[in-house]
């Protein structure tokens, strides 16, 4: 359990005795404090007892201990004896700075971005250090091969410090065990900081202290989220574990209430008045806010007035307030499977920033005059007020674009008949028939240009009452999200390209996506050669084409899935800089985000700059954007994280009713302690422990991406179809174990 340095009696917690009228300085992380007080004093040896004066170690035994630690350093060669006695620090070349990569077993690595190897760290020398820390590390050993193993002697930043777990609770004090983390130790919990947290409790643990001579971290509950393996506890849970909040703090609720939401006129007369334009908005048919909307209108010659009309969320939000904080620290919206966790409070992103159908509202838009080839004649970019005609879903509008057939559109009785007559049905569906054909055309450009086409398989749930899953469904991108799509990144290239191409030096925000690295795409080609798949990687053109054709080549495969996520992997991250490079997946030069500020703070800051700079306002600091760009990528991963644990979770939930049962799997990875297995008919993935496999002695082939019997030679590979038979489902560690029953082509 780790708590040797207070427990010897579960019954009683003994502390030793101190004696009258003597009062013991603790000193915290002693070997720290000891470094800190020599770099001080770099070139000046200095002895124990000074050591002691300056860190305020009074006592006889703090002194002895000072002694030990002097040579324990000396040992390792942090520090050097100079004279009998007195030491000086070690040669500073051999200190850096880094990210602490920490095993559940206690050991691990420190990151640093300037060494070519990663510092290894046995356990004895993690001095407390969690998983993600940024630490000071000394390297004390070279050994041969390039290892290098160090120590690490200062912890400068934790990367979190509150944790999820399960409670224990004893008679005087409790214990919090939390997975998930890398977590090598448990958390000591005083009695009375359990914050009435019952035993099994899942709860969120803030590490307040760890002593240096303690085995594990003091905390204290701050939350209880409830009990393991109830549905909101779990989804809680993820939330919590990613340091995600739920809900909002009265404050901000009660700041965004009294915000005036009203359409008025003042404010009108300063937009672009285009509420007498058809505008529509297409969206998953589920969606609570729409943040934007299409406007078409006929010219003449063969052109196309379409508008691109995003809600005007910055003119809600102004730079200070606690709201914009929120929606800052937030920095996007959550998309769990059965809720939404909003960047910004319902008032705004489900009603006064959410395009609704029959409503004014105001909006940022992008305007152009096109023409039949998609050809861009002119463009605006500014504040507008807009009126969103009709409402359609994703289906519908697939649906008319398959069969060039009337939808029935809804016409409420109070509008008036000078509305009623614009909003004939042809008009509308004629714009959409339209609208498709140029979003083709795009796609087709963008295409040539070397654009990678990710059509990835997104899995869903369709949910009862109680939100169990019923049943699971896989949703694809089809002609009506593709329309939508081109016209979003249209708009975000037009903004990126007004001001990134015409003021390069003006600080903005883009969405940039560097070339893949070398040595993903060759490890993805030693994969997908196992299925009969090849890349051309002659130049950045032919690998662009020869991806999309790999991309297109696995659909509907039974290996889709797995070589999706291995050629998503292969690249490069997306992330959001002042620094504009591209975007290599969408073979654009200049990118950005402008068409979401509901649910990204990205495209708030793209608002604000894009009308700071229409405003004829020369520039802003460039630091202080890139910081933000930093934290709000942070935050994308962190959603993302919990997004995908969501649909774990979900996903463990469905096949608890489907123990016993058999299914036909894809094998989707090999590691040295058992197989991954995905089942096709439902995507859900789980481990067969390479032990469970009884009919031979089976070992790791890392080469082949293969596990093969000493005896039989029977292989089982990465993209094998197998049957398997569903062992467990544990709810509360989203994990599924499996039994393998054998090869297909073996079984049928």
């Amino acid at each position: 359990m780790g708590f040797k340095h207070y427990i010897y009696n579960q019954q009683k917690i003994t502390m030793p005795k101190r004696k009258k009228g003597i009062k013991k300085k603790r000193i915290h992380n002693l070997t720290q404090s000891i470094l800190t007080v020599l770099r001080k004093e770099q070139s000046k040896p200095i002895n124990y007892k000074q050591i002691a004066a300056i860190i305020g170690a009074t006592d006889k035994s703090s002194r002895n201990l000072i002694i030990k630690r002097l040579k324990k350093l000396q040992e390792k060669g942090t520090i050097k004896e100079i004279d009998r006695g007195k030491y000086l620090i070690g040669q500073t070349y051999n200190y850096y700075t880094g990210i602490a990569d920490i095993t559940s077993q206690g050991q691990g690595y420190v990151i640093v971005d300037e060494l070519d190897k990663d510092i290894f760290i046995n356990n004895n020398n993690l001095n407390h250090a969690l998983q993600g820390d940024l630490v000071e590390v000394y390297i004390f050993k070279r050994k041969r091969r390039g290892k290098i193993e160090g120590e690490i002697i200062k912890i400068i930043q934790r990367k979190r410090t509150e944790f999820v777990g399960i409670i224990q609770i004893q008679e005087k004090f409790a214990f919090v065990t939390c997975s998930g983390y890398k977590m090598y130790t448990d958390f000591f919990i005083p009695k009375k900081k359990i914050n009435k947290a019952q035993d099994g409790d899942k709860v969120v643990v803030l590490l307040e202290d760890w002593p240096e001579n303690a085995d594990s971290p003091f905390g204290k509950v701050v939350k209880v989220l409830g009990k393991p393996g109830d549905h909101d506890t779990e989804i809680h849970s993820i939330l919590a574990q990613y340091g995600l909040p739920y809900e909002f703090p009265e404050k901000i609720e009660s700041y965004a209430n009294k915000l005036d939401t009203k359409i008025q006129q003042e404010e009108i007369d300063k937009r672009r008045d285009m509420r007498n334009v058809l505008t529509f908005t297409i969206d998953p048919k589920d969606a609570k806010d729409f943040d934007d909307a299409l406007s078409f209108k006929k010219l003449e010659n063969n052109r196309y007035e379409i508008g691109i009309h995003i809600a005007d969320v910055s003119h809600y939000i102004s730079p200070g307030t606690i709201l914009d904080e929120e929606a800052y620290e937030r920095a996007t919206s959550v998309y769990l499977v059965d809720r939404v966790v909003p960047m910004l409070p319902e008032v705004l992103s489900n009603n006064a920033c959410s395009l609704r159908p029959n409503e004014e509202k105001y909006t940022f838009s992008v305007v152009f005059n096109i023409n039949d080839k998609a050809e861009i004649i002119s463009q605006w970019f500014g504040r507008t007020v807009t009126y969103s005609n009709a409402r359609f879903a994703y289906e519908e509008v697939q649906y008319l674009i398959e069969n060039k057939k009337n939808i029935e559109i809804q016409i409420p009785s109070e509008i008036s008949l000078s509305k009623k007559k614009y909003l004939v049905k042809y008009e509308i569906q004629e714009a959409i028939i339209k609208l498709d054909e140029l979003a083709k055309i795009l796609r087709k450009r963008r295409m040539n240009k070397g654009a990678i086409s990710f059509d990835k398989i997104e899995v869903k749930f369709n949910l009862d009452k109680h939100n169990n899953p019923e049943s699971i469904y896989f949703k694809e991108s089809k002609d009506a999200n593709k329309l939508i799509e081109e016209f979003m990144l249209l708009a975000n290239r037009s903004v990126a390209e007004f001001i990134g191409k015409k003021n390069p030096q003006k600080t903005f925000v883009y969405r940039v996506h560097d070339e893949p690295d070398d040595e993903k795409i060759a490890a993805l080609e030693n994969i997908i050669k196992r299925f009969g798949y090849k890349l051309n990687t002659k130049d950045r053109k032919s690998t662009s084409a020869s991806l999309n054709k790999l991309l297109k080549d696995v659909s509907g495969k039974k290996e889709q899935n797995l070589i999706d996520n291995l050629t998503i992997r292969s690249m490069s991250k997306a992330i959001y800089t002042t620094d504009n490079i591209g975007h290599y997946g969408l073979a654009f030069d200049y990118y950005t985000h402008f068409t979401s500020p509901i649910r990204r703070y990205p495209d708030i800051m793209v608002h604000r700059l894009l009308q700071f700079y229409l405003d004829g306002r020369k520039n802003i600091n460039k630091k202080e954007y890139e910081k933000k760009c930093n934290h709000s990528g942070e935050m994308e991963k962190l959603a993302e994280k919990a997004e995908r644990d969501s649909i774990k979770y979900m996903q463990v939930k469905y096949m608890m009713d489907q123990k016993g049962k058999n299914f036909l799997g894809v094998i989707s990875g090999v590691t040295e302690w058992g197989v991954y297995v995905e089942i096709i008919s439902n995507k859900c993935e789980g481990m067969i422990s390479i032990k469970e496999i009884r009919d031979d002695n089976y070992i790791f082939n890392k080469k082949e991406y293969a596990i093969i019997g000493e005896k039989t030679k029977n292989i089982y590979q990465l993209g094998d179809e197998v049957y398997i038979k569903v062992k467990k489902a544990d709810i509360v560690r989203k994990q599924l174990d499996f039994e393998m029953l054998g090869h297909r082509n073996e079984l049928e």
